[in-house]
């Protein structure tokens, strides 16, 4: 799988831009916002997150819930392992799934992947909880100093997924 174009929309800085009223129910809507690369924008992104979605009506407690996991592991991924000072989310819904991409300045080391970590171990397993409850997911790296974008699809209701894994 070719994993979507990167982000599309221009960033509102730390809120909802003007397509918040827009609806998914017949065609794609986005809208994105821009964060400071802290960890308190992991809590910002899944609160901007889920007014959005309440907002556009989009699936169901389950499906919100597993959203705002892959947003907190990738918002959290942009803010621990790049240098970025800027971190850009998007979300985009049609009526069938829910688009999460997060945009870094692609200043870390190396291509994000899912590493499997010992029992004992307390981190690292944010891309296998993204693989695990996303139907697909990917990177697309526009090169140094230009971005790289982390990208995951989820179904909008909470029916189980297959998981297919694409990377550009």
């Amino acid at each position: 799988m070719t994993p979507p174009a990167p982000l599309r929309t221009e960033a509102a800085g730390g809120r909802l831009g003007d397509l918040a009223e827009a609806r998914p129910e017949d065609a794609e809507v986005c809208v994105s916002f821009a964060l400071a690369p802290r960890p308190g924008s992991v809590a910002q992104a899944r609160r901007l997150m889920r007014t959005q979605l309440d907002g556009w009506a989009v699936g169901d407690d389950d499906a919100c819930d597993a959203a705002a996991l892959v947003l907190s592991e990738l918002v959290t991924n942009a803010v621990v392992h790049t240098a970025s000072r800027r971190i850009i989310c998007e979300l985009c819904a049609d009526p069938e799934k829910l688009r999460i991409a997060v945009r870094d300045e692609g200043c870390g080391s190396g291509m994000p992947r899912p590493v499997h970590r010992g029992t004992d171990e307390e981190h690292g397993r944010g891309l296998l909880l993204v693989d695990a409850v996303s139907s697909a997911w990917g990177v697309h790296d526009a090169g140094p100093g230009i971005g790289r974008t982390v990208w995951a699809e989820l179904r909008r209701s909470s029916s189980p997924t297959t998981t297919a894994t694409a990377y550009a």
